[in-house]
């Protein structure tokens, strides 16, 4: 009897008898249970999308009987993506970006890591005040945000240019060669605190031991902000650079509400205004070719920056 007690013991105990006496483990409907508030989702906004937006690029208006004839919309392969190619407005768009990306993303990820920095270190009082105040902006919505920032650039209203034009300055925010740097820092009021805020919480998952063998070794604070602390939370920093790299191609709002006070803003100012514009124009099949290849440029953009990263950190 005590051995068979104890082989019954055995078998409720292993992995395998648990799942026998439970009657066989999770059902498959518990498992889609789960799973489905998540893919449902993923297939109907963002598959479903990219699956027609790929359908309609692939497609082109023709006509019978000249230009008032009949048009009907036919397969055209490639047709759309020559057309997006040979656009100069469309390469415009692509270097006007490309250039706010090169200046913007560093300035941006650099003061979110000394913000995280500074909030890290035992030095700085009132964290939970600064944290709050850096992270605020992020809170407010683009738009709302770039009209509130229109208001400052404006000449006839903002108090800051009378400000500065009493003193002698005379900016023009909204001048041909600024405009761009004016949506620009927008976008950095907005996302800074975000970055921050995840570069912050990588820092606090250090382990403190690190910090005081580092003290007894003779480290400054500074040293070990910079040779410790910026180290490890470089995967972080990967990260929101990935992450900007997106945001920077998808930008809209802010030059789109910048339009509205400044003639130096066209339609096409950004890839995603032109891809508006052409689809404004009833020519959906050019913007789904415009939408497809601002995504695989994104794509190329974040996923070649993540191997290079990947092979200088030796991974």
């Amino acid at each position: 009897m005590t051995d068979i007690a104890t082989r019954a013991t055995r078998v409720v105990a292993s992995p395998g008898g648990r799942r026998r006496l439970n009657g066989g483990g999770p059902r498959a409907g518990t498992i889609f249970a789960f799973v489905i508030p998540f893919f449902l989702p993923f297939v109907l906004f963002y598959l479903v999308p990219v699956g027609y937006a790929l359908w309609q690029s692939a497609r082109v208006v023709r006509r019978t009987g000249g230009q008032y004839g009949t048009s009907y919309t036919t397969f055209g392969g490639f047709e759309q993506y020559g057309k997006v190619f040979q656009n100069t407005e469309f390469w415009s768009s692509v270097g006007r970006i490309g250039l706010f990306g090169i200046v913007q993303v560093p300035v941006m990820l650099f003061v979110a890591l000394v913000i995280a920095l500074l909030l890290d270190t035992p030095l700085l009082r009132l964290k939970s005040v600064f944290r709050i105040t850096a992270f605020m902006p992020y809170a407010v919505p683009g738009v709302i945000a770039a009209i509130m920032w229109s208001y400052l650039y404006s000449p006839q209203l903002s108090p800051v240019v009378d400000l500065l034009n009493n003193v002698g300055l005379k900016p023009d925010f909204l001048g041909p060669g600024a405009v761009l740097w004016s949506a620009a820092n927008i976008s950095t009021w907005l996302w800074t605190g975000y970055n921050m805020l995840i570069m912050f919480s990588a820092l606090q998952s250090i382990p403190q031991e690190l910090y005081e063998a580092a003290k007894l070794d003779g480290a400054n604070n500074w040293t070990i902000a910079w040779q410790i602390k910026v180290p490890i939370i470089a995967p972080s920093i990967v990260l929101t650079t990935v992450f900007s790299i997106i945001g920077t191609l998808q930008l809209y709002a802010e030059p789109a509400v910048l339009r509205q006070i400044s003639s130096n803003i066209s339609s096409t100012f950004t890839p995603n205004m032109l891809a508006y514009a052409v689809a404004s124009g009833n020519n959906y099949q050019q913007a789904a070719a415009i939408s497809v290849v601002i995504a695989v440029i994104t794509f190329v953009l974040s996923f070649g920056f993540m191997r290079l990263t990947s092979k200088r950190a030796g991974l």
